[in-house]
């Protein structure tokens, strides 16, 4: 008897890989227009600030976790300080405040998550990336 080829299994669909970047997604979403606000009333370009933003920064959430493994650590750490920053940075200056407040804010937290990011990565990881057998 010959035999047969096997059925490719379909990939499922998880909510595993979407579920923390939706959440952060959405959380931001709703924050930005109501910095934006600032108690006043809404509207649609509000409506749309808190839409890309929080599009925006699920997708960036979702690819630094789906396919920052390719990155060396010290890389990876510093693109997640990077977003970290310019989120932060993004909605202090919808609060209107100055430039260079929330310049300097956003590089104190791109400084500060980098940082831990680069400690998770290095005391988790052995020398070539993959995670430590422990």
């Amino acid at each position: 008897m010959a035999a047969h080829a096997a059925v490719p299994a379909r990939r499922q669909l998880s909510l595993h890989g979407w579920g923390l970047p939706l959440t952060l997604g959405l959380a931001y979403g709703l924050y930005a227009p109501t910095n934006a606000r600032r108690g006043g009333e809404p509207s649609w370009g509000q409506f749309w600030l808190g839409l890309i933003s929080g599009v925006v920064l699920a997708v960036a959430v979702y690819a630094l976790r789906r396919y920052g493994h390719v990155l060396r650590r010290e890389v990876r750490a510093v693109a997640w300080g990077g977003l970290a920053g310019i989120a932060i940075g993004f909605l202090f200056s919808l609060s209107d405040h100055s430039v260079f407040s929330s310049s300097m804010l956003g590089l104190i937290v791109a400084g500060a998550t980098s940082a831990a990011a680069f400690y998770l990565f290095y005391t988790h990881e052995d020398a070539t990336g993959r995670p430590a057998p422990y």
